[in-house]
């Protein structure tokens, strides 16, 4: 009998074999031909394509970049979002023999001149014409040969001396065409991506078909998935997180549904995914809307609520010492290992009926089917991964960068040790070093992240210096985090090397794991800690206006708080600074940096300064991928920082 399993193994062993990405579509193709590869139900008209079809997309596409003249190995920049034609424009560009450049359409027009000069682009691949106005003045005296538009737009542009097609209008070039086949091979460059460019100029990290196939033919020992399972796709499909976990979820047969922000709430539903890609802004943005339906609830409801997960959490941490997976106990001992059993004996029929009471409803609001999420582009909050323990969704956690394609470490279902980042997936070497001397640390101390393995890049673009500090000699990069591993080599971040805070008395702060406690609080939404060569650590703080409204009201305090697009002056002319707000916040600071594993005096924040308008990308406070733009964030509000300390 053939079953999806089968079908998902025979494709499996056909992929390990290819040289290069385009070669796997034909391979997919036969072994899943009508099956819906990709549905987009938000484009008007909706979108769906078998893997039959699909292929035959990238194949035109493909074709039709020949007839204009592209050669093997010439650059051609990507500038557009999620979508079906994404991936076609995205392989076919391969499968023609060019490498492809990858960019949001959203990011600023300085980035993308910048991105679309330094890649030495010949081409140009646009969302829509929105995207294209944006940039002719940019690449006006370029020597852009043409420009596709992934849009149904017919465009007239006659300040652009070349050629410019809509999709129909090029793929119509590859009617009675035949494809001439490109001979590549593993160490053929594919792609160049952007860094995000939170210090200077954005990098083009070089990533091979090698590096690139590594993720198709290695995450399985991650994800076990097969023909039919349903994916839910909202993270940028341009960042290589999300675009190697599409390859590889594809690679295996699965239908791929695309999403947004404003509808995921209805897609989880409707669509019931078993498998998700996120990163912890979007976990924390589904825990903070089940945390809201909890706080509507009746105050008899929500003391049940709080004591099932109380008793739930005390459950939890009793069973992972048992399994010997408790990151604070790293060996326990044969009588701890007892009393912890004894614990989550006693402890699971309460668990149990708070699963039926509580719990089912929390993953029937994700669907109901999923068989795991998976989280990579930071650090897991520890009260994040507590909560979906709890509600028994798996939540798997990866780790890696850009440079490395960028998985090199991830949690499994049969070992999702929270609060690392897992163990090395294959043919993957990480080794930790003291930052200053990069001598080998000993297993359990914390040091430099080196990763050494076949995803590795290639290179930065045209940047030898860079790369000869990212990269040394014996082929290790430098990925700039802080870490360490335990015995059985489980990967533990701690920071980043150049994020952290340097206080007068010699201390080293690292301040992610203290912002991610004191996201725990409901009144604080964001915080990003300062404090360099000063005597204690301040913060910047994003309240929680909603919450903190329902504070003012149960208090019965009649103070007015300011809209959240109010300047910074009306801010600090607001209630937000009043006695009782100070010390409301005060107060959750204090308990939650003292809750966190591992505290110590100085990691109490002295002072604090209120900004009501959200770090975002659209303000040029965080990267595509949501991770905060320190430097940025530093610069927007030194005055705020310097009343901190003055």
């Amino acid at each position: 009998m053939i079953t999806a399993n089968s079908l998902a193994a025979k494709s499996a062993k056909a992929i390990s074999e290819v040289q290069s990405l385009p070669e796997m579509w034909s391979l997919l193709a036969k072994r899943f031909g009508q099956t819906v590869a990709l549905n987009a139900p938000h484009l008007k008209p909706k979108v769906e394509l078998t893997y039959q079809e699909l292929y035959h997309q990238i194949t035109a596409f493909a074709t039709a970049l020949q007839t204009l003249g592209i050669q093997p190995q010439e650059k051609v920049a990507l500038f557009a979002d999620n979508s079906p034609r994404w991936l076609v424009a995205d392989q076919g560009i391969m499968m023609a023999g060019a490498v492809n450049i990858v960019r949001s359409s959203t990011a600023e027009t300085q980035e993308l001149s910048y991105i679309f000069q330094d890649s030495d682009s010949v081409a140009l691949v646009v969302e829509n014409e929105k995207t294209l106005r944006r940039l002719i003045t940019e690449i006006q005296g370029s020597e852009v040969r043409f420009i596709i538009l992934l849009s149904e737009e017919k465009v007239e542009a006659e300040e652009l001396n070349c050629q410019l097609l809509n999709f129909s209008q090029l793929l119509e070039r590859a009617q009675n065409q035949s494809l001439d086949t490109v001979k590549q091979t593993s160490s053929t460059l594919a792609t160049l991506i952007y860094t995000s460019g939170t210090t200077g100029k954005p990098k083009g990290a070089m990533l091979s078909h090698g590096n690139l196939l590594h993720q198709v033919k290695n995450l399985h020992t991650i994800l076990q998935c097969q023909q039919g399972d349903r994916v839910l796709s909202i993270l940028p499909s341009w960042h290589a997180y999300e675009r190697s976990a599409e390859y590889f979820l594809l690679s295996r047969g699965c239908t791929q549904y695309y999403t947004n922000l404003r509808s995921l709430k209805n897609d989880l539903k409707k669509y019931q995914p078993h498998y998700m890609v996120g990163v912890p802004r979007l976990w924390e943005s589904l825990y903070e809307g089940v945390q809201k339906q909890f706080r509507d609830q009746p105050e008899s409801k929500q003391k049940l609520i709080n004591n099932f997960f109380n008793l739930s959490e005390q459950y939890i941490k009793a069973r992972r010492v048992a399994q010997g997976l408790d990151l604070d106990n790293l060996s326990p001992s044969v009588t701890e290992k007892l009393v912890a059993t004894a614990k989550a004996t006693l402890l699971a029929p309460v668990h149990a009926i708070a699963d039926k009471i509580v719990y089912q409803k929390v993953r029937d609001a994700v669907g109901g089917e999923v068989k795991s999420f998976i989280s990579g582009g930071g650090s897991l909050a520890k009260h994040l991964d507590d909560f979906y323990e709890i509600a028994n969704i798996p939540v798997l956690v990866g780790y890696g960068l850009t440079e490395t394609s960028p998985v090199t470490n991830a949690r499994r279902l049969e070992r999702n040790f929270r609060k690392t980042a897992g163990q090395p997936i294959a043919e993957t070497e990480i080794k930790i070093v003291d930052p200053t001397t990069k001598a080998t640390l000993a297993t359990g101390e914390t040091g430099l992240v080196l990763i050494r393995g076949t995803q590795v890049m290639q290179g930065y673009y045209k940047k030898p210096e860079a790369t000869a500090k990212a990269i040394d000699a014996e082929g290790w990069f430098d990925s700039g985090d802080l870490g360490w591993v335990t015995k059985d080599n489980d990967l533990v971040l701690t920071g980043r090397a150049k994020d952290t805070i340097v206080l007068t008395n010699g201390e080293n702060i690292e301040p992610q794991p203290i912002e991610d406690a004191c996201i725990r609080s409901a009144y604080i939404d964001q915080i990003m800690l300062v404090g360099q060569d000063q005597k204690a650590l301040g913060a910047l703080i994003v309240p929680n206006l909603e919450s903190l409204q329902k504070w003012l009201d149960r208090e019965q305090l009649n103070l007015a708080l300011p809209e959240a697009t109010a300047t910074l002056a009306e801010v600090a002319q607001s209630s937000l600074y009043s006695k009782e707000i100070k010390n409301l916040f005060c107060q959750e600071l204090s308990r939650e940096i003292k809750n966190r594993p591992g505290y110590r005096a100085d990691d109490r924040i002295s002072s604090f300064r209120f900004v009501v308008e959200p770090f975002s990308k659209e303000n040029g406070l965080m990267t595509q991928t949501l991770k905060l733009k320190r430097p940025q964030v530093r610069a927007k509000y030194q005055s705020l920082i310097y009343e901190i300390y003055s």
